[in-house]
């Protein structure tokens, strides 16, 4: 499990920052359309919003499995090292059930509907459900990442 923790991790880390690169060239290929060119595309607002859905998603994911997401612990860190590491796992095991029912489940019925439902976008015309397949991905690899924590000695 340690190395498909560390493989998934870098995984995560090459998808970001190819997202974030094409983001970046999306936003100056825009700015430089529009105020040198005197045209702007059409595309490249939809696709800065979806890289920034895919970013958002997947940097969530990353910054759970790393431990780094946004916590406010002053009163955790007052706690034994026993009751520490419990409540740790207790708090992984909460972010494993939401994953669960909000990421995978809730994120998988507004996929499985988006396709259903043949929604596309208006300037990219590609489907909404390609979009919104980060929902439930990140649920899966929150998931991952939490009974990960749980099954090994946590921070």
């Amino acid at each position: 499990m340690e190395a498909s923790y560390r493989i998934l991790n870098k995984t995560i880390e090459l998808i970001l920052i190819v997202i974030f690169a094409l983001l970046v060239i999306d936003v100056v290929g825009q700015v430089f359309s529009r105020y040198i060119l005197g045209k702007s595309f059409s595309f490249t607002e939809e696709f800065a919003r979806f890289a920034l859905i895919w970013l958002s998603l997947l940097g969530a994911a990353y910054l759970n499995g790393k431990q780094a997401h946004l916590s406010m612990d002053y009163l955790l860190k007052q706690l034994s090292p026993q009751d520490y590491q419990r409540r740790l796992k207790i708090i992984e095991a909460m972010m494993f059930v939401f994953a669960l029912l909000v990421l995978v489940i809730g994120g998988g019925n507004l996929v499985y509907l988006t396709f259903l439902l043949g929604q596309k976008s208006p300037a990219m015309h590609i489907s909404l459900g390609y979009v919104y397949s980060i929902i439930p991905i990140s649920g899966l690899i929150i998931m991952y990442f939490s009974l990960y924590h749980i099954t090994h000695k946590t921070a």
